[in-house]
């Protein structure tokens, strides 16, 4: 795909892509910072303009509990594959193929928490934009995701703009710089580099390079 492919363009995809069988499920990845929910809100935005009843659902709910992590000797590494309920968000994408609404939860980043029960795909909802880091990649449990797509999307971001939004990201959180760029280069980029390497092919890979 070329990088000026439009969102406009990218509907039209997604519209003609097929329902299989009841929900057509678009997916989403990019690495960390790259610009997937705000790239998600927009699809959807302008698919529901045309009629076309889209919910975006994030994979970041998924996220497992500071204390599981903590136990596991990930929380320092939280963010990467292993930090995820992988199994557990392969059931929900199986189940949102249904012809009924599915709840599933949100990952809340001012409090470090996901949170049960706090979204919902209604039963009217035809199309659904899951995003997240890791729903392309080749690996067990994740590859599992594969059947249900009906149209993928990669995003591809230079790793510069990448490092800075990332950066900002932790600032905005209250870190340190020196903390900041430490979780943005030791975790959040190999992340990054990881989801390059393992990735399964795209329909579509979109560039994002704002300044």
């Amino acid at each position: 795909m070329q990088p000026e492919l439009t969102l406009n363009a990218i509907c039209e995809r997604i519209i003609q892509a097929p329902l299989g069988p009841h929900r057509r499920l678009i997916a989403i990845s990019g690495p960390p910072g790259s610009g997937k929910s705000t790239t998600a809100e927009h699809l959807a935005g302008l698919l529901n303009a045309q009629d076309e009843k889209t919910a975006v659902v994030p994979m970041d709910g998924f996220h497992l509990d500071n204390r599981l992590l903590k136990e596991d000797g990930n929380r320092e590494k939280k963010g990467a594959p292993q930090t995820f309920d992988a199994t557990g968000f392969v059931r929900l994408v199986a189940a949102l193929q249904s012809d009924e609404a599915v709840i599933y939860p949100l990952f809340d980043r001012g409090q470090d928490i996901a949170i049960a029960g706090a979204g919902r795909v209604n039963v009217d909802v035809k199309t659904v934009v899951i995003e997240g880091n890791y729903v392309l990649l080749k690996n067990q449990p994740w590859q599992g995701l594969s059947k249900h797509w009906s149209l993928t999307i990669s995003l591809a971001i230079s790793r510069d703009v990448l490092k800075k939004r990332l950066i900002k990201r932790w600032l905005d959180q209250g870190l340190t710089k020196a903390d900041a760029e430490i979780r943005a280069i030791d975790n959040d980029l190999r992340n990054a580099d990881f989801i390059i390497t393992n990735e399964q092919f795209a329909d579509i890979k979109l560039t994002r390079n704002p300044k």
